[in-house]
């Protein structure tokens, strides 16, 4: 079992429902793609896309129990961030699946991010971590170029309204490096408007 998996099961035997149901916790970036298949690199923290359903409230607790520095974290070696939502690189309208094997979880449903949207976020900073994750997801088979540009051109479209459309000119150089380096495939030219300096 992932130490990400673990750490959720844990959680979920300490969460006290606020309110009716089950807490929706959405898993972006390489905690996603562990949850979804069988890839694995050591990671520090865990990112929940902060939704409706995180309430200050919430945010506070989740992180009381499993932040950076809990007894959760020291035993795991894993922590929660909680990510603010406009702040990832993401297509339009993101894609979430629910994580069969957290099904069992009682009081927290985990849906993770798609690999496809998961690989578009993470050209925005492309670290060594970064790009560990997209060279994995082309060595598991798990990237359809086509499915790839389309996604990056929604998140294009939708950061071209961002106050950091400026960014988009390095986003998209990486991006075109991972379609080169990783899927063997031609880089794709995306047109910009003219963007501010």
């Amino acid at each position: 079992m992932a130490l990400i998996e673990a750490l959720f099961e844990e959680l979920d035997l300490r969460w006290k429902p606020i309110g009716g149901g089950r807490l929706r916790l959405k898993v972006i970036g390489s905690a996603a793609l562990m949850l979804q298949t069988e890839y694995d690199r050591g990671t520090k923290d865990g990112d929940v896309l902060e939704t409706e359903a995180i309430t200050p409230e919430v945010k506070a607790r989740l992180l009381a129990f499993a932040g950076k520095g809990t007894e959760l974290h020291k035993r795991f070696r894993m922590y929660l961030d909680i990510v603010i939502g406009g702040l990832p690189f993401l297509p339009q309208r993101p894609i979430f699946h629910p994580v069969a094997k957290l099904d069992r979880l009682k009081h927290l449903s985990v849906e993770a991010l798609d690999v496809v949207d998961v690989v578009v976020s993470k050209f925005k900073r492309f670290s060594l971590n970064d790009e560990a994750d997209v060279r994995g997801m082309a060595e598991l088979g798990l990237l359809d170029h086509r499915a790839l540009v389309r996604r990056f051109k929604s998140a294009v479209d939708r950061f071209q309204l961002d106050a950091r459309a400026a960014e988009l000119p390095r986003i998209i150089k990486n991006f075109n490096k991972a379609e080169r380096d990783y899927l063997g495939a031609v880089p794709t030219t995306i047109d910009l408007p003219d963007l501010p300096e």
